[in-house]
């Protein structure tokens, strides 16, 4: 039997708009993440030593499904990043102090 060949889906391109405001970015040093059934919410925090009060930078809210498209894609860049970097060392985590009224999240 002869090997098919499957045709070629022609790509589509996405063109992605960057603002300038967006392209500063926010830096953020804390992610919670919680959920529901449907969908997941990221919220980005920069912490800053001895501030007892912090402020949320950013919210993401995404389906499940892209969560753990966005997890599978971080995965894939952190592997990257230190084939060409070297490893990346964890840090010892520290106990927030603080309670948000929802699951436990993990940044």
């Amino acid at each position: 039997m002869a090997d098919q060949q499957i045709p070629e889906q022609p790509q589509q391109q996405l063109n992605i708009e960057l603002s300038e405001e967006m392209a500063d970015g926010e830096y953020a040093n804390l992610a919670i993440i919680t959920h529901s059934f449907a969908e997941f919410v990221v919220d980005f925090v920069n912490v800053m030593p001895n501030v007892p009060k912090a402020k949320v930078k950013s919210r993401i809210v995404m389906t499940p499904q892209h969560a753990k498209r966005l997890m599978k894609a971080l995965i894939d860049n952190v592997k990257r990043f230190e084939a060409q970097y070297g490893n990346i060392k964890d840090q010892e985590t520290t106990a927030m102090p603080f309670n948000f009224g929802a699951p436990t999240a993990q940044a």
